[in-house]
């Protein structure tokens, strides 16, 4: 029997498993529908081109607020030394509403190609599955943590002609005055909607909640008087500087660096009112380990240094550098406090 020589084997060997390979192509293309194929290769393209090289375009933040509110200033202040660091223009688009729902909602209906973000105050997890009848996405299904901006402490702003100095005052004023006060919010739902219906608990007092599409515009009808206050973020400090508001106190378990004079409700006798508000920023759930890891990576380099603690300093903010797990916990003891704040109050959306 004669042998078959090593060349020669290895050059069937080799011609059977290209045999096979275009068998099994042809099974593929054959045996199952050709969309289901051609989703399947762009998926597997779009995973290949995430972890070749990530960012490889332009990476897009969209803010749940309004531009001039407190998550779109603190993410304008990272939007240039973050492009610098990834090597790629970071665009910010704002789209308001819904509590964040809008700009969430947008972000995991849209492209997914691993380079689009959305950054909100974390109510979309922790508030908004116990106010909204029906949700547009499930956030513990579609979403993902990357970074968490902050923590930012609200404050008790009135209009400058109301006439009380202090806390004890308004109250006093509000409660001699049933029902003729309004308070203005970042939408139903919001923190700043939650810190104003705890002080109405606490302080025994009635107002009109009247909700808008952000904090920025509410800020706005306090200046011009159109409503009589507000709990809104550290924004506000330079107008109370010039005497267009009054700020009475800070809804937080201590005063703030920014704002020190300002003293707690409870160090009034009035609460607990607790409402710090976390924002951070938020994947769709299918985006590349790679671009998740990579984000968070430089978004805590940028909140760790002197320049950008300072700037959030400033703005009644706490920069916090946390892993995507340890966000996620976070998240999760302000959801035990919000959801019982919501049902209690028997909040609903807009």
């Amino acid at each position: 029997m004669t042998s078959t020589p090593a060349s020669t084997r290895r050059r069937l060997v080799a011609s059977a498993a290209l045999a096979t390979q275009a068998g099994l192509a042809l099974w593929l293309a054959v045996g199952q529908p050709a969309v289901a194929v051609a989703e399947a290769q762009a998926q597997a393209q779009a995973q290949a081109q995430a972890q070749a090289a990530w960012p490889s375009k332009p990476v897009h933040l969209v803010v749940a607020f309004p531009p001039g509110g407190l998550a779109d200033v603190m993410v304008r202040l990272l939007q240039n030394p973050l492009s610098e660091a990834l090597g790629q223009p970071v665009v910010i688009e704002n789209k308001g509403g819904a509590n964040g729902n809008v700009a969430a909602d947008a972000v995991i209906r849209g492209p997914q190609d691993h380079h689009s973000f959305a950054v909100s105050s974390t109510g979309i997890e922790s508030a908004n599955p116990f106010m909204y009848a029906r949700m547009p996405f499930n956030p513990g299904r579609d979403l993902q943590h990357v970074a968490l901006l902050a923590n930012t402490q609200l404050f008790l702003v009135t209009r400058p002609n109301l006439p009380a100095d202090d806390l004890k005052g308004f109250v006093a004023y509000a409660r001699a005055h049933p029902g003729q006060l309004s308070y203005g919010s970042a939408g139903s739902g919001s923190t700043p909607h939650l810190a104003g219906e705890l002080f109405k608990q606490y302080a025994q007092v009635f107002a009109t909640h009247l909700p808008y599409r952000g904090a920025a515009p509410a800020l706005q009808d306090v200046l011009a008087g159109q409503i009589d206050f507000a709990f809104v973020p550290g924004t506000a400090f330079g107008y109370v500087k010039a005497g267009k508001l009054k700020l009475l106190a800070v809804a937080s378990a201590q005063r703030s660096p920014g704002w020190p004079s300002a003293p707690t409700f409870v160090e009034q006798g009035i609460g607990p009112v607790l409402a710090d508000t976390l924002f951070g920023v938020y994947a769709p759930s299918g985006t590349a380990p790679e671009a998740v890891a990579r984000l968070n990576r430089e978004i805590n380099k940028l909140l760790a240094t002197p320049q950008i603690k300072a700037r959030y300093a400033e703005l009644g903010a706490q920069a916090l550098p946390l892993s995507p797990a340890e966000f996620k916990a976070l998240v999760a003891e302000e959801t035990r406090v919000f959801s019982a704040v919501i049902k209690a109050r028997r909040i609903a959306p807009d």
